[in-house]
């Protein structure tokens, strides 16, 4: 959520509409998108609607929206997880609305999930900082592992609105055209009903996850969620962000 920049917008624009559908968000801090203004605007529509507050750092890369690759040390790049977390986290404390989680975005995500190095500096830096935050990743990743290894709670994802490869992990695009909502909701609907999803290969693995992602710069994201949440309403599935940890 918040992916623009000054008078510009990535998707289409739908944020206001789309806050009331979720449980929870997560806000971009200033590198691949966003803006102070954006962020509080963000912040005070989560707030204004019961939303979790995450923060969604990604590489310092405005120009590609945080989905190149950008070489840099690990040191380098937690500091820049660190520095993007902590501008979101005081716009949640102007507005006593919490920080509830956080998650990489992009490049970023794909990178910290491959790099057992990355993925202990970054779990380290968040306990250090505050430990009754929580972690986005997905359930295949190094990232997880890391975690729980060491002790850090994880939210495991399922992306809506990406195809899996048979591993488990999502193929990484830099643009996503329009997909159906209904084939998007049905999707969502079996992987909560079977634990399974279909892989570009044609074939259903096992999919085990906490949170349903789906990405407001997708195209026509507003009517995905509004789609999901329909047909989780109708299954008789509750949407609702996961618990926040004891202080």
């Amino acid at each position: 959520m918040g992916e623009g920049f000054g008078p510009w917008q990535i998707g289409d624009g739908v944020d206001v509409e789309i806050m009331p559908l979720i449980s929870s968000a997560n806000i971009a801090t200033g590198f691949h998108a966003g803006d102070p203004n954006i962020m509080q605007q963000m912040v005070v529509l989560a707030a204004k609607h019961g939303v979790g507050i995450g923060a969604h750092p990604g590489f310092r890369d405005l120009m590609g929206f945080g989905r190149r690759h950008i070489r840099s040390s690990v040191d380098e790049l937690v500091n820049d997880f660190i520095y993007q977390m902590g501008a979101l986290r005081e716009f949640t404390r102007l507005n006593n609305a919490p920080l509830r989680h956080v998650k990489p975005h992009g490049a970023l995500y794909m990178h910290v999930a491959q790099d057992e190095a990355m993925s202990r500096a970054l779990v380290n830096a968040i306990q250090r900082i505050d430990p009754s935050l929580s972690l986005y990743c997905m359930a295949q990743s190094l990232t997880f592992r890391v975690a729980q290894e060491m002790g850090l709670r994880v939210v495991r994802e399922f992306y809506a609105d990406r195809d899996y490869d048979s591993t488990g992990s999502i193929v990484f695009t830099r643009r996503v055209g329009a997909l159906d909502p209904a084939a998007v909701a049905a999707k969502v609907l079996r992987a909560c009903q079977q634990g399974t999803v279909q892989t570009v290969d044609g074939q259903p693995i096992a999919i085990e996850f906490d949170s349903v992602c789906i990405h407001s710069d997708t195209p026509g994201a507003l009517a995905l969620i509004q789609a999901t949440r329909h047909v989780l309403s109708d299954n008789g599935i509750a949407v609702a962000a996961p618990l926040p940890m004891p202080a």
